[in-house]
């Protein structure tokens, strides 16, 4: 078994179903291709898909995609190029991680955060996660305020 294998066997079920949902978003954004032809294209050629957090992976895929144009709006703002010259890769992140943002307030924004910058790294151009990792720090402060706000007061106990 080499390392690149081993490491994959650690990844959670919460963090395959992530890495598929992007997946799914990547294809559905270049293919043009439904939900539902993509979930089964993933189901078929995916040896992770048996392992990944499926409900999860589901509600993530379909929300994101179903909201995309709305949840697009929300990270506008806090780009440095137009959307369009975004990679496809990072677009499907930050697509991903703000319907978490939005609609996934059980999980903290940290882990959002975290996992959004790891697929970045994974899957990403070359600083990709940097990318990410400023419009989402940005984006996290206006649609979990609270939260971020709570966070910076405990760091600075």
């Amino acid at each position: 078994m080499n390392d690149t294998t081993h490491k994959d066997n650690k990844k959670s079920s919460r963090r395959i179903a992530r890495e598929l949902a992007m997946q799914g978003l990547y294809q559905w954004r270049m293919s043009g291709n439904s939900v539902p032809v993509i979930e089964d294209h993933l189901a078929a050629e995916s040896d992770d898909w048996a392992r990944a957090d499926r409900p999860l992976l589901i509600t993530l895929l379909r929300g994101a995609s179903d909201d995309a144009e709305a949840l697009e709006a929300e990270f506008l703002p806090f780009l440095d190029r137009p959307i369009d010259e975004i990679s496809p890769i990072e677009r499907a992140i930050l697509l991903l991680a703000t319907y978490e943002f939005a609609h996934r307030l059980e999980t903290p924004y940290r882990v959002v955060m975290n996992e959004a910058i790891e697929l970045a790294k994974e899957f990403g151009g070359t600083d990709g996660h940097r990318f990410v990792n400023g419009v989402l720090d940005k984006l996290a402060a206006k649609l979990r305020r609270v939260e971020v706000e709570h966070a910076a007061k405990q760091r600075g106990r």
